[in-house]
């Protein structure tokens, strides 16, 4: 898929010339991910990344070639490790889950705390990446683990997986829902009860009675058969979200020639738009699979989706308050946040900048 312009290639071509490469040269790199490329976000780093980046010099007249070696599903590290893995050089560049780094990545965790926002994916992640270029805050946060930011990585949005259906919003009192890390306070104010856990427990723990269902992507619940054990599926738009991205080691960075460094940076917008809309045709395609299989598909009415969206604590103000004490400028990221979502047609059915 060619999905770059022909201004980002002329421009990797300008720094070619004008860097004045007079010799092939092979670069070896790493790529790794504590997760598998059966999920979109890796996938789009094996399939996408790595042979692209060749092709994109080729194309540009570059004498670099880069040698890829390539280390997933948590060969080099897990899932807890992925931001000390590039910072450490353990891998040259691989995806950074931000969604786990909540005291040293904060902002990077907007989305968590203002769900609701909107079900595109792709917007959301076209408006973080144009954050991080607005802001320097956010690609500080990134240098200050030595690494530099390439796209931005997420996960198409949520809805509520259950053993019984729910319909209206009153049908959440009393249930107990697998929600892991900070999606649990989305339940706030339900009467619902948040079980947290990773997403290789949600089967058993639904199935054993444990939880009475799960809050989860469609392409987080197909995979692991959430469908089986939690059949009813209600359609609440609980709002995508963004879980990091694709980082490389600083010092691997400044390594690079300018016209490799060109290239990644094409290549990490082009990262977040492959994996981004992948997952958004994924969506579709697991749910009708799920209802194949048996499931039921509930769409959740925007009056009850009102109702939960009312009854959350200010759970978006909460967090610019404490980040802006601390001295982070939350404020002015909330505000630009909502601003261009908004400009892109999101409808939120809450304020998280005044609730």
């Amino acid at each position: 898929m060619k999905i770059r312009n022909a201004i980002a290639v002329g421009a990797v071509a300008g720094l070619l010339f004008a860097g004045g490469l007079a010799r092939a040269e092979t670069i070896k790199m790493t790529m790794a991910s504590s997760h598998p490329p059966v999920v979109a976000w890796v996938a789009a780093l094996k399939d996408h990344v790595v042979p692209q980046s060749n092709i994109l010099l080729k194309e540009a007249g570059s004498s670099v070639t880069i040698e890829w070696t390539e280390a997933y599903a948590g060969s080099l590290y897990k899932f807890q490790d992925t931001l000390e893995a590039v910072e450490e050089g353990i891998t040259d560049v691989g995806w950074v889950g931000t969604l786990w780094e909540n005291s040293k990545m904060p902002l990077q965790n907007i989305t968590y705390n203002t769900p609701f926002v909107s079900d595109d994916l792709p917007t959301v992640m076209k408006v973080m990446n144009d954050l991080h270029d607005k802001m320097p805050e956010l690609t500080q946060a990134w240098t200050n683990h030595n690494q530099i930011y390439l796209g931005a990585s997420g996960i198409e949005t949520y809805h509520v997986f259950s053993t019984t259906p729910i319909r209206t919003f009153e049908d959440l009192a009393g249930k107990k829902f697998m929600a892991a890390g900070a999606v649990g306070s989305w339940l706030r104010g339900t009467g619902a009860v948040p079980v947290d856990g990773g997403l290789p427990v949600y089967y058993n723990n639904i199935k054993t009675g444990v939880a009475d269902g799960a809050l989860i992507s469609m392409s987080g619940g197909f995979p692991f058969k959430l469908h089986e054990v939690a059949p009813y599926i209600t359609k609440v738009s609980l709002g995508a979200q963004y879980t990091g991205g694709m980082a490389m080691n600083l010092d691997t960075w400044k390594s690079l020639p300018p016209d490799v460094q060109g290239v990644f940076k094409t290549l990490g917008r082009e990262y977040s738009v492959v994996h981004s809309e992948k997952l958004m045709q994924l969506a579709n395609v697991f749910e009708q699979k799920m209802v194949e299989a048996g499931a039921t598909v509930i769409e959740f009415p925007a009056a009850e989706r009102k109702k939960w969206a009312d009854a959350l604590p200010d759970i978006g103000g909460d967090w610019m308050r404490n980040l802006d004490a601390s001295g982070l400028p939350a404020k002015k990221f909330l505000q630009a946040y909502l601003d261009e979502m908004t400009a892109a047609g999101a409808a939120p059915p809450v304020n998280w900048l005044n609730k």
